[in-house]
């Protein structure tokens, strides 16, 4: 397994691998060989159709599936790339902080919260001028970000801290912080249930917080070194990815226990869900391949190769498309899902 912290933290920072400082010379080349036609790789009904060149080092990604607009964070840049989801061409790129990992959208606000791992801080992005117009400073070492538009506020893991800050979407301030466990980096929000979900990657747990107390109400043992989280509202369950031992864990969102452990491709980093086709995408960092679970039968139904080192993965239900950020090529590879009496974008 590859190290945790470091490689997406600017070559400043301690404990990078001498193997990841480098990596923004490996994807330049990597775009060179990309930039022209890219031939599509079907695996089960689902398709690569684009592989999009953004800047080094590429990590967190969303959409915005009502603008149109995918969001990358390229971590070797300190940049964020913004393609057009139709034309699949990058039309803008927005400098921010240091070492750029997570990022998130608030499509009521017309808003993009980017994680600065290298500056401790998160940056605010408009999504009409495309322009930074605030920098929050929150804990050391900020990873993952999710958004909750019902309660306006916005939740960081500090890997560094062990800590969670909450951003009230209002005022651009951290309003409260919160103790989970040990190497907090994925966060995802359930606004139905008022939970958020935190993986602990050094625990080998999941924090369980209350929206409406900010405190800690369950920790939930999962697999090792647990890294990427997401939820399914619809089912009600949460989806794991445990880098350590290349397996994802489903919980229960009621009873807050593992339900089931399913094996999917090296090194899982990034998940995602599309609760409208039933089914998980599960970026395999150490297999350059994403793993398609059903969420009915928790089975893997595809796997389809994509760019070098993918690390995270975001999904536009509308259009049945998944956009996966492929760390060390410098791309995002698109994949379409082609679904009987529906319409993917191809």
């Amino acid at each position: 397994m590859r190290a945790r912290w470091g490689r997406h933290a600017g070559a400043g920072h301690r404990g990078v691998p001498a193997r990841w400082r480098v990596a923004a010379v490996v994807a330049a080349a990597a775009l060179s060989l990309v930039a022209g036609a890219v031939p599509a790789l079907a695996a089960g009904g689902y398709t690569v159709t684009a592989t999009i060149p953004v800047g080094p080092n590429p990590y967190g990604v969303a959409v915005d599936p009502a603008a149109g607009t995918v969001y990358v964070a390229n971590n070797g840049a300190a940049t964020v790339s913004v393609i057009n989801a139709a034309t699949r061409a990058v039309t803008a790129t927005i400098p921010v902080g240091s070492a750029p990992t997570g990022v998130a959208v608030d499509r009521a606000a017309g808003t993009v919260y980017v994680v600065n791992t290298g500056g401790g801080t998160v940056s605010v992005i408009s999504t009409a001028t495309r322009a930074v117009t605030a920098t929050i400073p929150v804990g050391p070492y900020p990873w993952g970000v999710a958004v909750d538009p019902t309660a306006r506020t916005v939740y960081v893991a500090n890997a560094g801290g062990g800590t969670v800050s909450v951003i009230s979407t209002a005022t651009r301030a951290v309003t409260a912080t919160i103790p989970v466990g040990s190497g907090p980096t994925g966060v995802a929000v359930n606004p139905a249930r008022g939970t958020v979900y935190v993986t602990n990657t050094d625990d080998g747990t999941v924090s369980v917080i209350s929206t409406a107390t900010r405190a800690v109400t369950a920790t939930i043992p999962v697999g090792s070194h647990p890294y990427g989280v997401a939820v399914n509202p619809a089912r009600g369950t949460v989806y794991v990815t445990n880098n350590g031992a290349a397996t994802v864990s489903v919980i229960n969102a009621a009873t807050r226990a593992v339900t089931a452990t399913i094996p999917v491709g090296s090194d899982p980093w990034g998940v995602a869900v599309d609760p409208t086709a039933g089914t998980v995408y599960v970026a395999n960092n150490g297999a350059a391949t994403v793993s398609v679970i059903n969420a009915a039968t928790r089975a893997v139904t595809a796997t389809i190769p994509v760019g070098s080192q993918p690390d995270e993965v975001a999904v536009d239900p509308a259009t049945r498309t998944a956009y996966v950020a492929d760390y060390v090529a410098g791309t995002v590879s698109v994949i379409a899902h082609d679904v009987p009496g529906l319409t993917a974008k191809t």
